[in-house]
Formats: C-alpha cells, sequence, structure tokens
C-alpha cells in the first residue's frame, strides 16, 4: 500500500494592493494672497463688497426698468460705475488685489453693464421704437460686452490705453443718454447710437484711460463743465462723440508712424 504524505498547512499571505497616492490639501485655496492679517481680510472683504454692492445694483437696475422705473434704474447704473470704480481704487490702494476680485468683478461687470444696462435701454426705447429693434440692439450690446470683457480678461494690460470702449464707460453713456433725458430723440437715431457703442466695445481702436484724459490740459477739461452747466445735453453729445471718434484717430496716426 502506498501512502501520500499529507500536505503541510501553508498559511495565508496577505496580498497588499497598491492604492493610487491622492494628494490632500491641508487647507483650502487662499482667495487672499499674501498675509491673511485681520486688517487684510476686513480691506479684502470691503472690496468685494463694493462689487457686490455694483452686482446688486444691477439687479435693482432691471427690477426698476421692468416696472417703468426707466430714469431711476438708469440713476443704479450711474451707482454701479461708481462702484465698479471704487473696488478697484481700494483693492490697490489697500494691497489686497487678486485674481479672485479680478473674477468678481468681471462677472460683476457682466451683470451691470452687459445685461442691466441693455434692459434699461430697451424699457426706455420701448415706446419710440419697433419692440423687435430694440431686442435686437439690445442684445446687441450685451453680447458685445460679453465679448470685450473676455478679451480684456486674456488680454496683456496696457497701462496707457484700452482697447476698444470698456463696458463701464458704455453702461456709463447708455446710462447719462437715458438720465438726461436724450431718450427722446428720435427712435432710430438711438438705436444707431446703441448699435455703434457695440461696435466700438468689441473694435481694437485705443481708447485713453481716465489717468491719461486727467492730465490733458485744464483748458480741455474746463470746456466740458461749462458746456455742461450751459447746455448739458448738446454738451454730453459733443463730449461722448468726441471720445468715441479719438480712437479711430489714435489708430490711424499710430499707422501712420
Amino acid at each position: 500500500m502506498l501512502y501520500t504524505p499529507a500536505l503541510a498547512a501553508v498559511p495565508a499571505v496577505p496580498v497588499t494592493v497598491a492604492q493610487p497616492e491622492v494628494e490632500v490639501e491641508d487647507d483650502p485655496i487662499s482667495l487672499l494672497p499674501g498675509e491673511h492679517t485681520i486688517s487684510r481680510k476686513a480691506s479684502f472683504a470691503l472690496v468685494n463688497a463694493c462689487t457686490l454692492a455694483s452686482l446688486g445694483l444691477g439687479l435693482l437696475a432691471i427690477f426698476l426698468a421692468m416696472d417703468g422705473e426707466v430714469r431711476i434704474a438708469a440713476a443704479c447704473l450711474v451707482a454701479c460705475v461708481a462702484f465698479d470704480g471704487l473696488d478697484g481704487a481700494l483693492a490697490r490702494k489697500l494691497g489686497v488685489s487678486s485674481p479672485f476680485g479680478a473674477q468678481m468683478d468681471s462677472l460683476a461687470d457682466m451683470c451691470s453693464f452687459g445685461l442691466a444696462a441693455p434692459v434699461v435701454v430697451y424699457a426706455s426705447l420701448a415706446d419710440s421704437v419697433p419692440p423687435a429693434a430694440a431686442a435686437i440692439a439690445c442684445a446687441f450690446v450685451a453680447g458685445c460686452a460679453a465679448i470685450r470683457l473676455a478679451r480684456f480678461n486674456v488680454s496683456p494690460k496696457d497701462g496707457r490705453f484700452f482697447s476698444g470702449v470698456p463696458t463701464t464707460m458704455a453702461a456709463a453713456v447708455l446710462a447719462l443718454t437715458v438720465l438726461i433725458g436724450l431718450d427722446d430723440l428720435p427712435g432710430m437715431v438711438l438705436l444707431g447710437g446703441v448699435t455703434l457703442l457695440a461696435f466700438a466695445m468689441v473694435s481694437s481702436f485705443p481708447y485713453a484711460k481716465l489717468a491719461r484724459i486727467i492730465k490733458l490740459p485744464p483748458w480741455l477739461l474746463l470746456l466740458p463743465i461749462v458746456g455742461a452747466l450751459i447746455q448739458p445735453q448738446m454738451a454730453f453729445v459733443l463730449i461722448v462723440a468726441t471720445y468715441l471718434a479719438s480712437g479711430p484717430v489714435m489708430w490711424m496716426r499710430a499707422k501712420r508712424i
């Protein structure tokens, strides 16, 4: 008889499966670069509060325009322009500029200047031009504002000139047109002006920044003020026309050089 030796029990060896390494950040993404002192956090909050104020006033302008309060809605847009300038100035002054703030500012600008401003203009034109024509012109303004803001975000910055009319300036022109009563002009004239302003936003013409404008000779700055006191509507039209024409003029001069 043959005997088969019993096999010795082999202890089980645990098998370790390699897990992919996942890096887990201990801290959340920092929205404020640099030191996180109480004073810097407060300054950062103040700057972004100004941005949110511009956004909120833009929404209020839309609601007021829908209720027929076009003049008050236009005044809200002017306040949006003021807060938009204030947040950037404060961020630079307090040393709390950040990529987060830049994105917040761009989104607020789109809401206030790319959406609210066309809605206010549409409400002011509703009785003087065909609604479809007003809607197309205002939608064109919104589209050009979006393109202008996106292009600004990805383009190199020039400390002297803007490429195309800034959305803030375009919204200010539209709001002041309503505030000073120029919306009583013939509807087709207003539609043409709105369309021209939209084209100017996405143009590549150079437009001087405020820092360069305030360096002009004092008498050049005094003329618009005197004109506004004597005939505000005419002075406003001349100022806007001069500013819009300055872009093509500087572009042609640069080409000659």
